[in-house]
């Protein structure tokens, strides 16, 4: 008996080419490219932040750091008279298989190999009537929210001519003699169930751009976020530093864009890639923003009957076309533009100050001047008419108030300067007749 589960279990392994593969499983190499799951319009005011969701629990990163139960096989029984469903056997990824029900053990075998050749087959060494049901093999992925599962009927009959297997349009059928041996086909050669990688090197998500009017094999790179921590950010310089997205994006598995103070220029299509090489995720999300103006609010208007409704001003015109406003700013002076100011008041001061005394040093210099050439003009009056020598006369009394004084006086004639010695002489007055001496004199 034991030779012969020996034998079943290699053509187990010999049938693996040959098996029938009913997984809807993690598309492989050839569906690399991302499946648009979701589209959108979002519109969002100009001046304030724009969130862009992406979210997926598959792109959580839980580092595995045992490598050995991420992944798991379970083989489930359900009808044949034993109620509810129950679980017969299961195997983790480092080979590690676990049978629940005493009398199952030594009966259910699953091949070793199971997570490198992807065959989880169950072999039924001896089938017996309470072996007939709904058998279910469920594939877990832990870490990438991976569960599969495939239905296979057992059917236990006496007729050897009745064994053998068919389809029923949903799922396999297979009939085996009672006490024969039964093949449970499950196979699934997936990488993502025979394969490991490093995680942090195979979950990456993108986040791109288009333009008005750019299609999406032209779109510009916005961010590239890997689950290792690396980031790299590209774009334009005035889109490059308003984009962010959470520190702990792979670990809430939370991606939503952030745009700040949001400008008209943002318009366009962005998309958020996410790619789990490893557990065959290719997702794409599609948001189309729209920017508008913000909201104005209306200004609340007075009620005629509190008597403040003649201060309110018209409303603008509506026919009128809307530009741009231009506002103008005064700068309050500086402290130099007020000593600059003052420099200048100072200066014409001076000027005048200046000024005013040159005035008054000229008038005084030609008043002198004007003095001098009077009594030059008089003197020489006199000098051509004939002088009455009695109008000359001296006053003996008004010569000795002066006789004690030194004088010193530039005479303009000689009589003035007679009449100066002689006042300043010690002799006694004389009584000189000027009109004989001048008749001697104009006789001669």
């Amino acid at each position: 008996m034991e030779l012969l589960s020996r034998v079943l279990l290699w053509k187990l392994v010999l049938l693996q080419g040959t098996a029938v593969l009913a997984f809807s499983g993690p598309s492989g190499p050839a569906t690399a490219g991302s499946a648009v799951v979701s589209e959108a319009a979002v519109n969002w005011a100009a001046g304030g932040g724009a969130v862009l969701r992406c979210q997926s629990p598959r792109m959580v990163w839980t580092q595995d750091r045992l490598h050995d139960h991420q992944r798991v096989v379970h083989w489930d029984l359900s009808g044949g008279g034993h109620g509810p469903a129950r679980r017969l056997m299961d195997m983790y990824s480092a080979g590690e298989q676990r049978v629940y029900e005493p009398r199952d053990r030594g009966r259910l075998r699953l091949s070793p190999s199971a997570f490198h050749d992807g065959n989880f087959s169950l072999l039924i060494l001896a089938a017996e009537e309470t072996d007939e049901g709904l058998y279910t093999c469920n594939l877990h992925h832990h870490y990438c929210h991976l569960y599969e599962s495939l239905a296979i009927r057992l059917e236990v009959t006496d007729d050897p001519l009745a064994a053998g297997a068919r389809w029923d349009g949903e799922k396999e059928v297979l009939a085996v003699e009672r006490g024969a041996p039964a093949l449970l086909t499950c196979v699934n050669r997936a990488h993502v169930w025979t394969d490991r990688h490093v995680e942090e090197a195979q979950q990456v998500v993108h986040w791109d751009r288009q333009p008005p009017g750019v299609p999406h094999d032209r779109a510009d790179r916005l961010l590239d976020l890997y689950a290792s921590g690396e980031r790299r950010a590209y774009g334009p310089p005035f889109l490059r530093d308003r984009v962010t997205v959470g520190a702990d994006a792979f670990a809430r598995g939370d991606f939503s864009l952030r745009i700040d103070r949001l400008e008209l220029a943002d318009e366009g299509t962005y998309s958020c890639h996410l790619h789990h090489h490893y557990c065959g995720l290719h997702e794409r999300r599609v948001f189309h923003l729209k920017v508008t103006e913000p909201a104005v609010e209306p200004r609340p208007r007075d009620s005629p009957g509190n008597g403040s409704s003649h201060s309110s001003a018209p409303g603008p015109d509506p026919t009128l076309a809307r530009g741009h406003s231009v506002i103008n700013v005064i700068v309050p002076e500086g402290r130099a533009h007020f000593f600059q100011q003052l420099g200048y008041v100072l200066a014409t001061l001076l000027l005048f100050i200046l000024l005013l005394i040159t005035v008054v040093l000229a008038t005084r210099k030609r008043r002198h001047r004007g003095g001098y050439e009077y009594s030059d003009k008089k003197l020489g009056k006199s000098k051509g008419k004939d002088v009455n020598m009695a109008e000359l006369t001296v006053v003996s009394g008004d010569q000795t108030l002066y006789r004690g004084e030194d004088i010193q006086l530039d005479y303009k004639n000689n009589i003035l300067k007679e009449r100066a010695e002689l006042a300043h002489s010690s002799l006694p007055a004389k009584n000189i007749d000027l009109d004989k001496e001048f008749r001697k004199e104009y006789c001669k």
